[in-house]
């Protein structure tokens, strides 16, 4: 009976499937690659939700400060009005000042955080100015 030759070993350390550094020495690197990456997602994404907490506080304060202007200018209580044009689970400060024949209503907001570690006192201020009603002189 005649035998026939087999082929050359294969080197120590090649790159077979049958040694253990083969086809499948690098799984579950990716899984280790994304669960590294994983806290810089998700803190990207929780600065982007607080950087719309920054506008949504800006749009508020804008909305509160020309409500309570425009309630002021027609003789109203523009506090309550300003109070009124916002989202009640916000802290926020109302001023309202007459300017002769202008009325100038200035709005503070407390900036939500939701991150921890991030400075809780932040606050957007926007003012409004709207000229008096002839009918509350």
């Amino acid at each position: 009976m005649r035998t026939v030759p087999s082929a050359a070993p294969a080197a120590p350390g090649a790159d077979t499937e049958a040694s253990p550094q083969g086809r499948w020495g690098d799984r579950g690197v990716s899984i280790l690659e994304f669960a590294g990456f994983l806290p810089v997602l998700l803190l990207v994404g929780l600065a982007a939700i607080q950087l719309g907490l920054v506008g949504y506080a800006a749009n508020q304060a804008g909305s509160g400060a020309r409500a309570a202007a425009r309630a002021a200018a027609q003789g109203n209580s523009g506090e309550a009005a300003g109070q009124a044009a916002m989202d009640g689970g916000l802290t926020a400060s109302v001023g309202v000042s007459d300017g002769g024949a202008t009325t100038t209503a200035t709005v503070e907001v407390q900036v939500p955080t939701l991150l921890p570690f991030v400075d809780t006192n932040w606050s957007v201020t926007k003012e409004a100015t709207m000229p008096n009603d002839d009918a509350a002189d």
